[in-house]
């Protein structure tokens, strides 16, 4: 049975034929037709045309006899006449129809040649020609010619019974070949409909046949596997993530509770009491931030975070971040060096800004150890603001690259407490540097420290 689609093609090139068929064969058929009844006509006209010729050479009761005698077994009929329209010979009777055509017609040709005097084979019971006598100079007679209007009428009929079974015909062999064409072009598009219904039931592991075609259904059957590629890693990603936000989640929360049930023992001293409540209000700290975080990157998905860029000198803002850092770092041990041009300027939002690099110097921070350097450096390269984090810790496997900045993901798979974070921390680095319309790339290797490069727009008239 065919579908909805194949019935609207169909019926689309149907029509569309169909009127162009219509065009076409009332064009041919009225052309034949006028042909055919031209024919006749001028067939019937050198008839008469001939039998003029003989009368000249022989204006006699033998040769008009001759030429009547010959009609009467013709189709065709003959009525000679002298030149004040007297019935000299005739093949036929004069009936009044034929009567009238020669008292219309008689004294009105002078011309030495024959002409049609009747032609309306529809309406009229004959057709007719009139053919003149002359003789030596003067007028003679006249040669008129009837046939009657059915034999045209009977080659007309023919011709269109021709026409009509020829149509059906066509208008057969259109249907036939549109339903072969429609199910030939609908069928593939009925299969990736039906793959796309699966897609949306959450089936994404298909295999689509038609992607070793080479035309534009090809095409669509690719990008529709593609697309079942990029769900399948999404509902995986998904999957991943709230696994992850559960995990981060339970942790504090794990945390906090067994520690307020310690902190509430009558048994326990105000030292230690003061203890685990320092650490119920560190993991509440950390599940502040991680929800945070959480409500930053649906902003950010929802396009509802807000960048508000301006021209600014990145070293003053650089500047600023790192001197509210320093006491952290001194404690750790960790020296921070900025090494920032004062020409270096940057179209970038400045809140936003010094929340990427607070939090790249933080992730800095927990992965070096005491007696490192940290080093922020900025630069001019090409028109834009280039800024680089550069620390000396351990590194990041190579295979591990390309997903740091992955929701959620810590290079350290046992999420150890020493580690920190929650893995959010770079996903938002990488938004907030896109929504200013710039990039982040990183360079790391074990044992040689890892280096965040920033490239921004810069100068002016960047917004």
């Amino acid at each position: 049975m065919l579908n909805k689609l194949s019935w609207k093609v169909a019926s689309i090139f149907f029509i569309f034929i169909v009127i162009v068929e219509v065009l076409l064969f009332s064009v041919l058929y009225t052309n034949l037709v006028s042909d055919q009844v031209d024919e006749v006509l001028d067939g019937l006209l050198a008839r008469g045309n001939s039998h003029r010729d003989v009368l000249e050479k022989s204006f006699d009761d033998i040769t008009l006899n001759h030429v009547a005698l010959m009609e009467t077994e013709a189709a065709t009929d003959v009525i000679i006449t002298n030149n004040e329209g007297e019935i000299l010979s005739k093949s036929t009777a004069a009936t009044d129809e034929i009567t009238h055509l020669i008292k219309d017609n008689d004294y009105q040709n002078t011309r030495h040649i024959g002409r049609v005097i009747e032609e309306k084979w529809r309406s009229a019971p004959y057709i007719a020609t009139l053919s003149p006598i002359v003789v030596e100079g003067e007028m003679m007679g006249h040669v008129y010619m009837f046939s009657p209007s059915d034999s045209v009428q009977q080659v007309v009929h023919e011709l269109t019974r021709q026409f009509i079974i020829i149509g059906l015909f066509t208008v057969l062999l259109t249907i036939i070949t549109l339903f072969i064409l429609t199910r030939f072009l609908t069928l593939p598009l009925l299969h990736l409909k039906q793959t796309t219904e699966r897609m949306s039931m959450g089936e994404t592991n298909i295999s689509l046949e038609m992607t070793k075609r080479k035309d534009e259904l090809g095409e669509l059957a690719v990008a529709i596997q593609t697309l079942a590629r990029d769900l399948e890693h999404l509902k995986n990603e998904r999957n991943d993530f709230l696994a992850n936000i559960a995990h981060e989640l339970r942790t504090p929360l794990t945390y906090i509770k067994g520690y307020a049930d310690i902190a509430s023992r009558s048994s326990l001293t105000s030292k230690d009491r003061e203890h685990y409540l320092k650490i119920i209000k560190e993991e509440s700290e950390q599940l502040t931030m991680l929800v945070k975080n959480l409500f930053a990157l649906a902003k950010m998905d929802q396009n509802q975070f807000s960048i508000l860029p301006e021209q600014v000198k990145l070293c003053d803002s650089l500047d600023k971040v790192i001197n509210r850092l320093h006491p952290v770092f001194e404690e750790k041990e960790v020296r921070l060096e900025l090494e920032c041009p004062e020409e270096v300027e940057g179209w970038v939002d400045p809140e936003r800004f010094q929340q990427v690099i607070l939090n790249l110097l933080d992730n800095a921070l927990k992965h070096s150890t005491a007696g490192g350097t940290i080093q922020v450096s900025s630069n001019k390269k090409e028109g834009r603001a280039v800024v680089k984090v550069r620390d000396e810790g351990s590194g990041i496997p190579s295979e591990e690259l390309p997903f740091i900045f992955d929701r959620l993901y810590r290079v350290d798979k046992s999420r150890s407490r020493a580690s920190g974070g929650s893995g959010l921390g770079l996903a938002i680095v990488k938004e907030i540097i896109r929504l200013h319309s710039g990039q982040i790339s990183v360079e790391s290797s074990l044992g040689n420290g890892t280096t965040f490069i920033i490239d921004l727009p810069g100068g002016e008239n960047n917004g």
